[in-house]
């Protein structure tokens, strides 16, 4: 557990959290060190993913089917583990659901701009996050006069979602959208999709020991953590449960692998 972490308490909510896909999985781990005695509902819409390369209507639509069977499923709180589904949908949500707690997931500006040393900061994301009206206010309000390199990283969620972050073509992926950012000189890159956080060794490598590597994950567990102390307890803890749209044998390999507790796997109802 982080040395920030609570110990755990007797009882826990329920905490819905839902992604394009298996990315989201790293926001799960956080909050399971932050709320060990939550019940974690996890919603990975993997049969359409990656939201990245959607259009906002698409993904305002597919976020509002992944909150709905989370609330089905006595969600008290919902964290949005999805950088693009937060710049499209998070209002969206907001406004469906007044009385609902709701946590997003934003590239890291602000730790980034506190972390630099030379003023030049990397934003690994996808075309939507990038893109996003939300993005650029976070830009405005944040970035403080340093110099932001801008990096769309064309298919490597949908890489990172076949689920090995150390495969040969997530190697090559690395290299090209880090190639840019090296020759811009930057010294502190952010992971602006709950996918790369997986591949955070790979990029680290690619990088050099110079840049430091901004994840948003910690912060959202504790923001979530916040929120979740007004909540009723529901008793304790059971396993996470895990639903997907795509294939479960693969959600379920995949959080064997990534995952250090127990979690029980279902398709989503169609």
């Amino acid at each position: 557990m982080s040395a920030d972490a609570p110990p755990p308490a007797a009882h826990g909510p329920r905490i819905g959290v839902f992604d394009s896909g298996v990315g989201g999985l790293s926001v799960l781990r956080a909050l399971h060190r932050y709320l060990p005695r939550a019940t974690l509902l996890y919603a990975a819409d993997s049969g359409h993913a990656p939201y990245g390369e959607r259009d906002a209507a698409y993904v305002i639509a597919r976020s509002r089917a992944m909150t709905a069977h989370l609330l089905s499923q006595g969600a008290q709180l919902l964290v949005v583990a999805c950088n693009t589904a937060t710049a499209a949908a998070i209002d969206t949500l907001r406004a469906d659901h007044p009385a609902l707690p709701i946590v997003g997931v934003e590239p890291g500006i602000k730790p980034a701009i506190a972390l630099t040393r030379n003023r030049r900061v990397g934003v690994m994301a996808t075309h939507a996050t990038l893109a996003s009206e939300r993005f650029r206010r976070l830009v405005a309000t944040h970035a403080g006069g340093a110099s932001l390199h801008l990096q769309a990283c064309s298919g490597l969620a949908r890489a990172i979602e076949r689920g090995r972050p150390d495969s040969v073509e997530v190697a090559g992926l690395v290299d090209e959208h880090t190639a840019p950012l090296r020759a811009a000189g930057v010294d502190t890159v952010v992971l602006g999709c709950t996918h790369y956080p997986f591949a955070a060794p790979r990029i680290a490598a690619a990088l050099g020991p110079e840049v430091t590597l901004v994840d948003t994950a910690e912060a959202v567990a504790r923001q979530a953590l916040r929120l979740a102390a007004g909540l009723p307890a529901l008793g304790a803890a059971a396993p996470a449960r895990l639903w997907t749209s795509g294939d479960p044998d693969h959600l379920r390999a995949v959080a064997q692998r990534w995952l250090d507790f127990e979690t029980a796997v279902a398709a989503l109802p169609t």
